[in-house]
């Protein structure tokens, strides 16, 4: 007598063995469980949206709320923490009128314009990072390359003074080493890194008619929409998830960039010959691709159930928290040919890596300027990078909304520095 054997066992999530390779797991999910209920590692229950189809309804569903206010947590009232703060009120927590009036205005100052005019500055960056460990021939890029270029481009186009971006960049190595936990160095990391902001947009209202800055928190408080402006919460709000956000994914992308392509190197040769002849469609084309195969985004930020709906054939409770599960949407064989397979010419990918709907991330075009000139200038300037350790033993920052590496060591042939190296803090 035979039995049928049942499908395997439900894969155990938020492990460190689930962070290295979360994949399989996703797939199993797709799978036998496409809209999950789960246990975070915080204690909370959430669905996790695990198909392309079902996540980007999800992403645009207005019933699935920004703001946390609308979570139901048995036992508990009101919103937990800082949640409540006035800087704490941002594009990521709030929802239509709120959102609609928000974003109008910071788009008036985060134009595409203003993207492009800041391509030589981003290129210079880079250039800059890469001379500080050329003649090594070894570096670690995630520390000395996809963290500081970021931060610093993203503290040039906010306008932070070049004496003040290294407290910057201290307190953002904080928040991505622990994750942005609520506790200790970080909490106060946070704290600085706001109250420096609220300071600093508070000197530039007050400045703005004898200097005429042209950056982007002067931007955030000059724009209007018939004759309504940024309050200075708001726009400290603002220039904050502006940095946070903006880094974090940043660095995730370089960083998973850099690592795929040494892990292929038929798509890396292939990118490296496309870019010697002063190509740039594989490039392009090339980062889509990074970003749909293993994108800095996991998961994207919380939405909560105003009221109870239906995702995929399941029911969801007014109040539950769900989490659209990017990385799992973006490997879905129902919408991707060949979705495990990294394919840098890749043409039909509207992957969901910065998201869909009203909340698509309005950092996407810098983030692709900075991933596009950090790739194709690390495998222009040290064309035989490879990995200096066993992928097995490299780790993975464990959380839920980002997704990247903590360390990638690297080896490559020594070289000249391309500039000058005698820039003064800041960069």
């Amino acid at each position: 007598m035979s039995t049928t054997p049942g499908p395997a066992p439900a894969p155990d999530l938020f492990t460190w063995e689930f962070a290295s390779d979360p994949y399989p797991a996703y797939a199993w999910l797709r799978e036998h469980a496409p809209v999950h209920r789960t246990t975070l590692p915080s204690g909370v229950e959430a669905w996790l949206v695990t198909r392309y189809a079902d996540a980007r309804q999800a992403l645009a569903d207005q019933r699935l709320s920004k703001n946390p206010v609308h979570h139901v947590e048995p036992g508990k009232t009101g919103i937990p923490g800082e949640r409540s703060a006035g800087l704490m009120t941002h594009l990521l927590n709030i929802d239509p009128p709120d959102h609609t009036r928000l974003r109008r205005l910071v788009s008036k100052a985060f134009t595409p314009r203003r993207v492009a005019e800041f391509t030589p500055r981003v290129q210079e960056l880079t250039d800059r990072l890469i001379d500080s460990f050329v003649e090594r021939g070894s570096a670690d890029l995630i520390h000395e390359f996809a963290f500081p270029l970021p931060i610093y481009a993203i503290c040039d186009l906010l306008g932070v003074p070049a004496e003040d971006q290294d407290d910057f960049r201290d307190w953002a190595g904080m928040m991505i080493r622990h994750g942005g936990g609520p506790r200790g160095g970080v909490a106060r990391s946070v704290k600085k890194m706001r109250g420096y902001l609220a300071e600093l947009i508070h000197r530039k209202r007050e400045g703005l008619r004898q200097e005429g800055a042209d950056d982007l928190i002067s931007g955030l408080i000059k724009a209007s929409d018939h004759g309504e402006h940024l309050t200075e919460n708001e726009a400290a709000a603002m220039a904050f998830i502006l940095l946070f956000a903006g880094f974090e994914t940043t660095v995730n992308l370089i960083g998973n960039g850099v690592y795929q392509l040494l892990r292929h190197p038929e798509e890396r040769a292939r990118l490296q010959a496309s870019l010697a002849a002063g190509e740039t469609g594989l490039l392009e084309t090339g980062v889509e691709e990074l970003l749909r195969y293993d994108g800095p985004v996991e998961m994207a930020t919380w939405r909560y159930a105003t009221r109870a709906l239906t995702i995929g054939g399941q029911e969801i409770p007014a109040g539950d928290p769900v989490l659209v599960v990017l990385a799992a949407a973006d490997r879905d064989p129902e919408r991707f040919e060949g979705p495990d397979t990294l394919d840098l010419a890749r043409r039909d990918n509207q992957h969901l890596g910065y998201g869909h709907g009203i909340h698509y991330c309005l950092g996407a075009p810098l983030a692709r300027l900075e991933g596009q000139t950090a790739l194709a200038t690390l495998l222009t300037r040290l064309p035989d990078l490879r990995l200096a350790a066993d992928p097995a033993e490299l780790r993975w920052r464990g959380g839920l909304i980002m997704r990247g590496l903590r360390t990638l060591p690297v080896e490559f042939s020594p070289s000249v520095p391309l500039l000058a190296t005698d820039e003064p803090s800041g960069m």
